[in-house]
């Protein structure tokens, strides 16, 4: 099953660029987690490879063991090499941004933030630490800090194939592009789809590529969708129903004798409520203990389900 991962089908229509391409590079400003709501890993399932710039440590790191082939960075991409404030966004991590309005705009959807400062690093400093020479795509979505992330590029020395720029304001959709457009097209690219999200351009030496993208978005049930696939043990129509019901299964048989410092962040994990200061005796205790045990015997063979 081809799946889109995206948010806006934005790796299906790269995918009518680059279309039988079965390796490539991609440089990902913005990555987020490396799955969800991710544009690069349809290519990266394909066999491609790249540079991930994702401030958010607790994505990036997740890249290791997902994504291996490529390298990930937690830093900010920005104009030159310093530090910058960063703002978290409680829960809906994608809000999150260099723009203290921009994440406070996130409120009206019941999250709060926190600042903290992190490095930042000229996007053309990064991708020559990489390594990276030839690149197919570059993806950049910054949650309204665009222009800061193509001031940094060196693009007479690096020349993507594609840009790919999320070009309207975080929340409402406003037209954003006048910001940093100009400096685009005054490098040799130029415009050529946008799919209500995103402004896709493509450098001159590229300009046969155009002909491979949409005049309209495509519809969004021209692909099925990550999103849509819902949770893989409780779907049987989802592409790994099989296997997460065998992983759920074994890992609630194997319940009383998990470790407790592991059980203790399960627990923490899933409901914060039910954490507590004296959660590693309490686990250690026989009402604890028996509740396991509980919920371990519809899975270890002590009673058999209908």
């Amino acid at each position: 099953m081809q799946l889109s991962y995206a948010q806006n089908l934005e790796d299906y229509h790269l995918d009518l660029v680059f279309a039988g391409q079965r390796s490539g590079t991609y440089v990902d400003v913005g990555g987020g987690h490396p799955v969800a709501d991710n544009v690069s890993f349809w290519f990266y399932l394909k066999g491609w490879r790249g540079l991930v710039v994702e401030p958010q440590r607790a994505l990036a790191d997740l890249y290791a063991h997902v994504r291996p082939r490529d390298r990930a960075v937690a830093c900010l991409a920005g104009r030159s090499e310093g530090e910058a404030e960063f703002h978290l966004v409680q829960r809906l991590h994608g809000f999150s941004t260099m723009l203290r309005a921009n994440a406070e705009g996130a409120a009206r959807f019941g999250a709060g933030f926190a600042t903290v400062q992190l490095p930042v690093r000229p996007l053309a400093a990064l991708i020559a630490e990489a390594g990276l020479e030839a690149i197919d795509f570059l993806k950049i979505d910054v949650e309204g800090a665009e222009a800061e992330v193509l001031a940094g590029m060196d693009f007479r020395r690096f020349r993507p194939r594609l840009v790919l720029v999320e070009a309207v304001a975080p929340g409402s959709m406003a037209e954003a592009w006048a910001a940093w457009e100009p400096d685009l097209l005054a490098h040799g690219y130029r415009f050529a789809f946008f799919d209500r999200l995103n402004r896709f351009y493509l450098a001159e030496e590229a300009a046969d590529l155009a002909a491979r993208l949409p005049t309209e978005p495509a519809p969004w049930d021209t692909v099925a969708h990550l999103w849509d696939c819902g949770r893989a043990p409780q779907r049987p129509d989802h592409p790994d129903h099989t296997l997460a019901k065998a992983l759920v299964e074994g890992f609630l048989a194997e319940l009383p004798s998990l470790d407790r410092a592991l059980l203790a962040r399960l627990i923490e994990r899933g409901d914060p409520a039910l954490a507590s200061a004296d959660l590693p005796a309490r686990l250690a205790a026989d009402p604890m203990r028996a509740a396991l045990g509980r919920i371990a015997c519809m899975y270890d063979g002590g009673h058999l389900p209908e």
